[in-house]
């Protein structure tokens, strides 16, 4: 951030809601909050919409305003198959290379699955020479005749993008970096996509889906960012990456494939900031908005994974470990064929959404099921000033109820129990199966919907300690402006542990850190400015998945994946053991600023009562607005805000810290 940008804007472009946190940095930090109905249609639509609301259209030219976005443009487009017509290019033999896959079956006890069909068609698979040994030396040359034939072939079929995609390309990247340049000099507007630039990593495959998704992604996510960008003229414009860390706007539209859990990367990273800010380090972070619900575990830092997947391919970019789950706010409930209810994945999104908010939704969701059971109220106030209609959400569920022969509430009471045991499930696989005791962990629950089902959740996992963060409704646009600036960077390398040379390998780290900065240059970052993090993953010799070490002494490093392998799968084995990818997070040195203190207002004489489904006693009912520090409240309660609402369930006691956190503790 430049010394004449005063005010930092973010902006998460949900599926539902497009959410908005600007922070002003003078005289002294000031947060103000909006949230709009998404445009799915056109995303820049609701994100200019949201500007003008806000009164910012006369900063954007003036230098003053800093944009940081997150945006689910790349995700939507792979779920929704909309993706640019791209080439494949690999060496002779692997044409079905991406077809092939690793032939997994998708369950573990089905026989019998369904045919995917290839990512890339036949017709668009191009083989050709230019090709490594693992050892890196050369075993076909690329020749001249060759690359005219490839050239001719592209000319022919003329394809949006291309992907090159040759064997060992991470030892050797001579002859991808050729077949790149000369298909940019016959056709400068093609979008060309070589996997030593996007993942120079072992395992063939993964790499070419990561390289084939940055293709295919490339003028998708070019196109929408030209777009925003001409609306916002000269304001600086950088973009979430799925990694937790922002980029410049320009770097964003080359490597697309890095923006697939944008948004998301920003609630988690929003919770490392206030961890810092409140003083504890471990948080099990739960993110539920209008389509989605995403689920991560904070231990001290943001952990990173390169084995996630969305529609069923690998995404092997450092992306933020998250299990992302089709349960929000309005996912669709509805009876299968067996006469059970289900609920989710399918979502009402913002257009029509669901039935409560009167635009023409008839399906039963998860948010109408909350206001049949009083967890919602009918007086709250959403985007655009659109209120909440109980008779419509009654409407949507009484079919349901007929169907299984319950009443309406007890039907959408089971709606929120089917809800809320995805949401537990999905817990449980970033927790318990990956070595933790939840019971140890803070639930920090946030996105629009996410107050609504913390403390069942948290009575689901043993947990006695749960955090509705300040601007929880919109938390994921905090997190894009307290974000670092920085990228990712590793390079495969396949070493023995028992015969490593330190100092050589010392000489990689600084050989990749030095190709990192000269990157991260193009976005006007100084050398000096940065900050580096070296990792290494590690396994045993013979297995597929490795684990990620934070880099020290190699006797150090290897102590402590012998540690976490014991605490992830229960054992450690004789086999030797590997270093496989070196890895360099390379990020600003950024001092976030900090969160302003709750001022408080007046004394909590403003509580009402209400009557919720299922409590015993009648629920208070109060604007967050109306607490203050050191004052608690046991539930049943019912707290409310611009963003969102938060239910505490009987036996729960919520009181407000001095940042305005919600603090909630089990009593019994």
């Amino acid at each position: 951030m430049s010394s004449q940008q005063k005010m930092l804007l973010g902006i998460d472009a949900g599926g539902t809601f497009t959410d908005f946190v600007l922070v002003r940095l003078e005289p002294t930090v000031g947060i103000s909050v909006h949230k709009t109905l998404s445009t799915p249609d056109t995303p820049e639509r609701a994100i200019l919409n949201g500007i003008q609301a806000m009164g910012l259209e006369s900063y954007l030219d003036d230098g003053s305003l800093l944009i940081v976005h997150g945006s689910t443009v790349a995700t939507n487009a792979v779920l929704e198959g909309k993706l640019a017509r791209t080439a494949f290019i690999t060496n002779y033999g692997f044409a079905d290379m991406l077809q092939l896959a690793r032939q997994t079956r998708p369950e573990l006890y089905a026989l019998e699955t369904p045919a995917m069909p290839p990512p890339v068609p036949s017709e668009l698979c191009l083989e050709t020479g230019g090709r490594v040994a693992a050892d890196g030396t050369v075993v076909l040359p690329l020749t001249e005749t060759e690359l005219d034939e490839l050239l001719q072939k592209l000319e022919s079929l003329a394809p949006d993008a291309v992907a090159i995609n040759l064997l060992f390309s991470f030892l050797d990247d001579s002859f991808e970096r050729k077949i790149e340049s000369a298909i940019k000099a016959q056709s400068g507007d093609c979008f060309v996509s070589r996997s030593s630039a996007v993942l120079p990593e072992y395992k063939e495959y993964e790499r070419g889906i990561a390289t084939w998704l940055n293709a295919a992604l490339g003028p998708v996510i070019s196109g929408y960012l030209g777009a925003l960008q001409h609306e916002l003229g000269a304001t600086s414009l950088q973009v979430m990456q799925s990694s937790g860390e922002t980029m410049s706007a320009n770097m964003a539209a080359q490597s697309a494939v890095n923006l697939l859990l944008s948004g998301p990367a920003g609630g988690l990273t929003a919770i490392a900031y206030l961890a810092k800010q409140v003083g504890k380090s471990k948080f099990l972070s739960f993110d539920m908005g209008g389509t989605s619900t995403d689920v991560a575990l904070l231990d001290g830092k943001i952990r990173r994974s390169s084995e996630s997947s969305i529609s069923n391919y690998p995404i092997a970019v450092p992306m933020v470990d998250m299990e992302t789950i089709g349960a929000g706010g309005g996912s669709i409930a509805y009876v299968d064929s067996g006469g059970m209810l289900q609920v989710g994945p399918r979502s009402a999104g913002a257009d029509p959404g669901p039935a409560c908010y009167g635009r023409g939704g008839l399906d039963a969701t998860v948010s109408d099921a909350n206001l049949v059971l009083g967890r919602l109220q009918s007086d709250s106030v959403l985007a655009g000033g659109m209120t909440l209609s109980a008779e419509r959400a009654q409407a949507s569920i009484e079919p349901l109820a007929q169907r299984i022969g319950l009443s309406i509430e007890e039907t959408a009471l089971g709606i929120i129990d089917i809800a809320n045991e995805h949401m537990a499930k999905a817990i449980r696989l970033i927790s318990v199966n990956k070595g933790h005791d939840p019971s140890g962990f803070t639930l920090a629950s946030f996105g629009g919907a996410g107050g609504l089902h913390v403390c069942a959740l948290a009575d689901a996992m043993a947990m006695k300690n749960a955090l509705v963060p300040i601007h929880g409704g919109v938390l994921s646009a905090l997190g894009m402006v307290v974000a670092d600036q920085g990228r990712q960077f590793s390079k495969t390398l396949s070493l023995d542990v028992q015969q490593i040379d330190e100092q050589s390998l010392g000489e990689q780290f600084a050989q990749l850190e030095l190709g990192g900065m000269e990157q991260l240059a193009l976005e006007g970052l100084d050398s000096s400015a940065l900050v580096s993090k070296r990792s290494a993953d590690f396994r045993y010799k013979g297995q597929s998945y490795t684990l990620n070490i934070d880099w020290h002494a190699l006797a150090e490093v290897v102590d402590a994946f012998e540690q976490l392998h014991r605490q992830r799968y229960g054992y450690n084995h004789d086999a030797p053991i590997e270093l496989l990818t070196i890895r360099i997070n390379l990020s600003t040195a950024k001092t976030p600023f900090p969160l302003p203190p709750l001022i408080a207002g007046n004394h909590c004489n403003n509580i009402r009562y209400c009557k919720v489904y299922g409590e015993v006693e009648q629920a208070k009912l109060l604007a967050r607005a109306d607490l203050y520090p050191g004052e608690s409240i046991e539930g049943p309660a019912i707290i409310t805000e611009y963003s969102a609402t938060t239910f505490v369930a009987t036996n729960w006691l919520v009181a407000v810290d001095g940042f305005g956190n919600l603090v909630l503790q089990k009593l019994r």
